[in-house]
């Protein structure tokens, strides 16, 4: 199996301009985030559009970037749902193409309390063999797994290595102090990266990868080189970058980003819409400002 890196891309999903998923550009796509300095990629996450592809296009889309990069990379299959048993379901499907990981986001609108987050995740986890990381995102989600259910999954389940996390640093904090050695926790933000590094964090799953992904190998290769102040000056360089991708919903600028910077990706689908012309153009403006363009 590839070994799970530091600097993992949330890949988008290719569109022909009729809307249809385009497994060819999605496995040129695989291949030029690797050449860019992505240690892995996650497919069919939220950046992915996973909310409005069918469980038919996710499967293939596995097997296309499986194809195109699994031999160099992991590729980690976005499974997760708000329903447990169809999540296991999925999830084996899944595995089944070849992936080497899962990526399981927290159960959204039903708000399971923590007791039910925990049997979620440790039901699904030992549904397969292959390993399994959840995904803590409030904002999306509205509700948060705490800390405590989260050391809890990773000493209670082998096969759940870490965790992408978009909790404030104290509770990152929380969860390394009670993690067992060698549990992974990767920033799910992209402006959180130096701050996650600094309180222990591994690395990042990452959207500005798609545009910035050797600079962002560059500060966390300057940081675990002790060259914090180099690492500091890559984040702020990139942070117009950062920010500049989710002024309006992930992950219509990222496109427009891919688009704008030579490698096209075509639309997003409804009800997400393409960015305004005058989204572009503050885009464009934050990807100069970064040195992107």
């Amino acid at each position: 199996m590839p070994t799970f890196g530091r600097l993992l891309t949330a890949m988008v999903t290719p569109m022909t301009p009729d809307g249809a998923v385009d497994l060819k550009r999605a496995g040129e796509l695989a291949k030029h985030l690797v050449a860019a300095g992505s240690e892995g990629l996650v497919v069919s996450g939220t950046t992915g559009e996973s909310p409005t592809l069918s469980h038919e296009e996710k499967l293939r889309l596995f097997e296309a970037v499986v194809d195109a990069v699994g031999d160099r990379v992991p590729v980690i299959a976005g499974t997760g749902s708000n329903n447990t048993a169809e999540t296991i379901r999925f999830s084996r499907e899944a595995a089944r193409t070849g992936v080497h990981g899962l990526l399981l986001v927290t159960p959204y609108y039903n708000k399971p309390p923590q007791e039910g987050l925990y049997r979620h995740f440790r039901a699904v986890a030992e549904a397969v063999e292959i390993p399994c990381i959840p995904y803590n995102v409030p904002g999306r989600t509205s509700v948060n797994m705490t800390a405590e259910t989260t050391v809890r999954l990773a000493r209670d389940v082998k096969n759940i290595i870490g965790i992408k996390e978009c909790a404030d640093v104290g509770q990152l904090a929380e969860i390394l102090r009670g993690a067992p050695e060698g549990f992974l926790v990767w920033s799910g933000e992209d402006a959180n990266l130096l701050p996650y590094l600094t309180v222990g964090a591994y690395g990042i799953i990452s959207v500005a990868s798609h545009v910035v992904g050797p600079q962002m190998q560059e500060l966390i290769q300057a940081f675990l080189a002790g060259d914090t102040a180099q690492a500091a000056a890559w984040h702020r360089r990139l942070l117009p970058v950062f920010r500049g991708l989710f002024a309006v919903t992930n992950p219509i600028l990222v496109k427009a980003a891919l688009n704008m910077t030579g490698f096209p990706v075509g639309p997003v689908r409804l009800p997400l819409v393409d960015a305004t012309d005058a989204q572009k153009e503050a885009l464009r403006a934050a990807l100069a400002e970064a040195g992107v363009l």
